[in-house]
């Protein structure tokens, strides 16, 4: 039988032709899946990296909230162009206690993976609460409502460690015991702030393609 009379044939029958979608569909899948099943060593910190402390991880947690991961990514990709831009690369050790990851895919504002330390505090106060105040021509919302909100208002930080430390993450007792006491007097600006100035530090040092 010839490729084209079996192309023939697969046209005219639905049902091989569903067949062949799936067979094609599942070969793909497994091709990208099977990396990942067998290969551990995303799951292996960067050197350097640290798990987020009570204030960053709220600050992380209001981040996601906010819906701040629609403007920014956090992947510096493998071309030179990027690396210039912001920094080496991202690797994957980089992510092993993100959960969820915040890469994104759209930058309506820039990638913000090695912000850590480029700023000031007080220039991201100032950036969060009246952005053009920093960037005049930026579009992106003010944000002055964080100020006034306490960090981790709900009281549940102390749930969210416990059960990040279940997932491997190396929060001991008495990390989780302080927690509290980490955020007292803290609003969700400070959180957010502590959260970017944390970002990108594992990196730093790492030698440029």
């Amino acid at each position: 039988m010839s490729w084209l009379s079996l192309h023939r044939r697969l046209e005219r029958n639905s049902g091989l032709l569903i067949f062949g979608i799936l067979l094609v569909s599942s070969i793909g899948g497994m091709v990208q899946l099977l990396p990942i099943v067998t290969e551990d060593s995303h799951a292996h910190p960067t050197p350097g990296l640290a798990v987020y402390t009570p204030l960053e991880l709220e600050g992380r947690d209001v981040y996601i909230r906010e819906s701040c991961g629609i403007c920014h990514t956090q992947q510096v990709r493998p071309l030179l162009a990027e690396v210039k831009r912001y920094g080496p690369y991202s690797r994957s050790g980089e992510f092993a206690y993100d959960r969820p990851f915040l890469w994104g895919s759209k930058r309506t504002g820039p990638d913000i993976a090695r912000v850590g330390g480029r700023y000031s505090d007080a220039w991201h106060r100032l950036h969060l609460l009246d952005p053009r105040s920093v960037v005049p021509k930026s579009i992106m919302p003010a944000y002055p409502w964080l100020a006034s909100h306490p960090a981790d208002r709900h009281g549940s930080i102390q749930a969210r460690m416990r059960t990040l430390a279940k997932l491997g993450h190396p929060y001991s007792a008495g990390d989780i015991e302080a927690a509290p006491a980490a955020l007292e007097r803290r609003t969700e600006l400070d959180a957010v702030i502590a959260y970017l100035q944390s970002m990108g530090h594992s990196m730093q040092g790492q030698p440029q393609p």
